[in-house]
């Protein structure tokens, strides 16, 4: 037998709804949100996985 190399890729995703003056502000805060783990996505936000060969 010989190895052979898999990526696994696993897709989540989660829309959040959060009050800003602008889209700069909202995104900044849901990525500090996200930092500080008050986001964090679950088996509830999952939405694919992919399956890549890797040539050597």
């Amino acid at each position: 037998m010989k190895p052979f190399k898999i990526e696994v890729i696993e897709t989540l995703s989660r829309t959040i709804e959060i009050e800003a003056n602008s889209m700069d502000e909202a995104y900044s805060k849901v990525r500090e949100m996200y930092r500080d783990e008050e986001i964090v996505l679950d088996s509830d936000d999952y939405i694919d996985t992919e399956f890549i060969e890797i040539e050597e």
